[in-house]
């Protein structure tokens, strides 16, 4: 894989993604670019991320809720339900279901307060910032899962699946884009499972 090579080390040295070269600029991290990204090119609208310091504020509380809480328990799921053969690793249900545990109380805490407010999106918001470009995303990984288990995970969150709905239109056809590759990654995914299975079988 590209970001295991020794070129990619440059950018990145932890090789992970994403990361981004600009000219000559190197960053990694997922929310470090998206503020780059926002604030390094004049024609971004405001929206995105606002010149307001309280606004912005208010998108970095919801970025740092994010990595400890949304993302915790959405990589935690699914990499102890479907990743971990990719590393060589075994399946483990049972941290599974402490991923399952924070990722669903996230789900809740998305739809009772971050999507509070007479707008659509985050932080009640008639429209999107980078945060709810970084969320969305982190939700979209559960594309990934079995379907019922997703089905299960999201089911009665109306208003995150709504807000997931408005985020992918307003960024079309990007959106569709981005996320095309995941029926490719939930196949490979699905095929290593079933191989580790079948050797855990022998």
């Amino acid at each position: 894989m590209q970001h295991r090579s020794p070129e990619f080390a440059e950018i990145n040295p932890m090789r992970k993604v994403p990361a981004i070269m600009h000219a000559d600029f190197k960053l990694f991290e997922s929310h470090a670019i998206l503020v780059y990204l926002a604030s390094a090119f004049p024609g971004v609208a405001d929206h995105w991320y606002p010149a307001d310091v309280h606004k912005r504020a208010k998108i970095h509380s919801v970025l740092d809720w994010h990595h400890s809480n949304l993302r915790r328990g959405s990589v935690e799921y699914l990499f102890n339900t479907l990743v971990a053969p990719e590393f060589g690793l075994p399946l483990d249900q049972k941290a599974a279901d402490v991923g399952e545990k924070l990722l669903s109380a996230s789900l809740a805490m998305i739809e009772s307060y971050w999507l509070e407010g007479d707008g659509p999106f985050l932080l009640g918001n008639s429209q999107p910032s980078i945060a709810d470009l970084a969320l969305v995303c982190e939700i979209m990984q559960l594309e990934v899962a079995d379907e019922k288990d997703r089905d299960r995970i999201l089911v009665g969150h109306t208003r995150i699946l709504k807000w997931i709905e408005d985020t992918k239109n307003v960024t079309a056809p990007y959106f569709d884009e981005i996320h095309s590759v995941m029926p490719l990654i939930k196949e490979n995914l699905a095929e290593l499972k079933a191989k580790q299975a079948n050797n855990e079988g022998k």
